[in-house]
């Protein structure tokens, strides 16, 4: 079998390694590909692995011999899965790899936003520390989550995560989603509609999947709802974010601060109007990328190329 990884550079940088993916076959790794490249080196596979090189029905369609995608994301609107059905090609995704690292980054950003750790600990060594006349400083507002208000967007296996995580920390937590299961094991938690999650939280996590009904969920008139001291946090799609209704309502103090993970185009334009917003933190997509999910994402990708190979696929996204 022929194997090509076309973007597998984000994957493994270097510090995994691709033996396992080789014994299934013979095996090719780009760590790049770029549009006018995918079917020149996908040419004659018929197992196409790839993270966030679009495959759609014109480049498929070019592609004969193509018998299995395998997507290295849980995320899979990269691949027209309908053609791919239609074709009677095998599109599988990795879900669940990363649910621990995002919940941890979900927080690292929370936690930024109430204790500024990062620029205390820059005052620090810029001498303040040693220049104060006092025992201690702070140069900036110092928030505590106990007895705080946590309103989580989406409550699948991330969600309910965070949740856990918010109660460790005394926080009250209240949920939206198009789902509502049963949580009564919950101590501090209740479900609520969106305009009452936004109107009562003091921290806004978004844990949804992008989908027609979610895109640009948080704009204008959603921000107005929310306290002028919240925080929004995004690790989940950059596209639910009205980016420029965002930037405005730090400005002018509509919300407190923001901890994004996701932009709504990834690499991101230099003008992209969040860049040196009021309060903004943002981190380049990596909530997902700790060693330790990206070797489970490995394992899982090789096994469900394995289980292809035996005639027994799993996690098929376009059954």
């Amino acid at each position: 079998m022929k194997i090509i990884v076309l973007d597998g550079h984000t994957l493994n940088p270097g510090d995994l390694s691709w033996d396992d993916l080789g014994s299934l076959g013979e095996l090719t790794v780009y760590d790049r590909t770029t549009a006018d490249q995918i079917v020149e080196r996908a040419n004659g596979a018929e197992a196409l692995l790839t993270n966030k090189v679009p495959l759609d029905a014109e480049i498929l369609e070019q592609l004969p011999d193509l018998k299995y995608i395998g997507v290295l994301a849980t995320g899979y609107n990269i691949v027209d899965i309908d053609y791919a059905r239609e074709k009677g090609i095998v599109v599988t995704n990795v879900p669940g790899y990363s649910t621990a690292s995002v919940v941890q980054l979900t927080f690292a950003l929370l936690l930024e936003l109430c204790h500024h750790v990062q620029r205390h600990s820059d005052a620090v060594a810029s001498g303040k520390w040693s220049r104060s006349p006092d025992f201690c400083f702070w140069d900036y507002p110092l928030m505590e989550l106990s007895g705080k208000t946590l309103g989580i967007i989406g409550f699948g296996d991330i969600g309910q995560r965070v949740a856990d995580a918010a109660a460790a920390f005394g926080m009250d937590v209240i949920g939206y989603s198009r789902t509502q299961t049963d949580q009564s094991y919950r101590r501090n938690f209740r479900w609520a509609s969106l305009d009452e999650l936004l109107a009562q939280a003091d921290v806004v996590s978004l844990h949804c999947p992008l989908t027609p009904q979610t895109k640009g969920l948080i704009n204008a008139g959603s921000l107005k709802k929310m306290k002028e001291t919240a925080f929004l946090i995004n690790t989940a799609r950059g596209p639910l974010v009205v980016e420029e209704d965002l930037a405005k309502a730090l400005n002018s103090g509509g919300i407190a601060g923001a901890g994004l993970d996701v932009l709504s185009a990834e690499p991101p334009a230099p003008d992209n109007p969040l860049f040196g917003a009021r309060h903004c933190l943002i981190t380049p997509h990596i909530a997902w990328a700790t060693k330790e999910a990206r070797t489970r994402l490995m394992e899982v990708a090789v096994c469900n190329l394995m289980d292809y190979q035996k005639g027994d696929s799993k996690n098929v996204v376009n059954v």
